[in-house]
């Protein structure tokens, strides 16, 4: 005798369109407590301290002593707290600042001892707490300023491609016309 059917009863979809935003939120409030990106940031830009001064670094400052690849694994913990103000639904403008913060950080880090010397004073990781927490306690509208920003990072992004492919246009074509 056959046994009758059980049938799976799944929940009812979202309704709304914003549903997946509220629960990538929920999930990275869960996920990435406030409290464990502090102390990330702590670890990774003011866990020390130099005696006798108020002058704090943290393990990105020294991780960032192994030229190439110590810059790099900096960068890749560093970006835990840009992912999760992702997770937690802030504005992409915001996101965009906290990447502009994290590539002028690995960028001018790279640069050895100076770049070091950057790190101890940047604080990118500070940074970009201070400015995921800023926007999840007063979400506003962005203002024109925002925008202004976006737009000047996009251009320096087009012309930081843009400039060496029209330079090797320009060599390309002296050599054809000396030919």
């Amino acid at each position: 005798m056959p046994h009758p059917a059980n049938p799976e009863i799944l929940p009812p979809k979202p309704a709304s369109g914003s549903a997946p935003l509220r629960d990538r939120a929920a999930f990275g409030r869960n996920l990435f407590a406030d409290e464990n990106l502090d102390l990330l940031a702590h670890i990774l830009d003011d866990w020390f301290r130099i005696p006798g001064t108020s002058i704090r670094f943290g393990i990105d400052g020294i991780i960032g002593l192994i030229p190439g690849l110590g810059d790099i694994l900096a960068g890749l913990a560093s970006c835990i707290i840009v992912v999760a103000a992702w997770f937690r639904g802030v504005p992409y403008v915001a996101l965009v600042r906290m990447v502009v913060n994290l590539a002028i950080d690995v960028l001018i880090g790279a640069i050895p001892i100076l770049g070091d010397a950057f790190d101890i004073a940047w604080k990118a990781n500070r940074r970009n707490y201070a400015l995921m927490t800023r926007h999840l306690r007063q979400p506003r509208r962005h203002t024109w300023k925002d925008y202004v920003f976006l737009g000047a990072i996009v251009l320096t992004l087009a012309a930081i491609f843009a400039i060496p492919a029209l330079v090797v246009l320009w060599i390309l074509a002296r050599l054809v016309q000396h030919l």
